[in-house]
């Protein structure tokens, strides 16, 4: 069975595969903001395109694809604005979330734990010996 996890905010995702023995993972970073300068009265703003969000959960979903069982994790609406997505757009990548988690920013390996943890609860840990 594949299980992945994606950590997520506005600013990147981390995808992780993770079994008993190893991880990887891959980062997407999210598109950065627009400057627009104005000629009139020479102020900058940061515009959002309209697309950078659903091109950010496209690629995303695109890494997720062949997972069976997918755990969305991060700090902020984000993991939730991709399920939105996933159920309009992909609902085979819905169908497979089991979980949605409010996770503050952490180390790869305090993520790759939590999420071995999660998928793998009944497997002995590294260094324990089976009961």
């Amino acid at each position: 069975m594949r299980r992945m996890a994606v950590w997520i905010d506005q600013n990147q995702a981390k995808i992780f595969h993770v079994d008993s023995l190893a991880f990887d993972e891959a980062t997407i970073q999210s598109p950065k903001d627009h400057v627009h300068r104005h000629p009139k009265d020479q102020l900058t703003r940061n515009h959002d395109h309209p697309d950078d969000q659903q091109r950010f959960f496209h690629e995303v979903a695109e890494k997720l694809a062949g997972a069976d069982q997918v755990l969305l994790m991060g700090p902020s609406v984000t993991k939730l604005h991709l399920l939105r997505y996933a159920e309009k757009h992909d609902a085979l990548l819905a169908s497979r979330v089991v979980g949605v988690e409010t996770a503050d920013q952490a180390t790869d390996r305090q993520l790759v734990a939590h999420v071995r943890q999660y998928f793998h609860s009944d497997l002995p840990r590294h260094g324990t010996t089976p009961a």
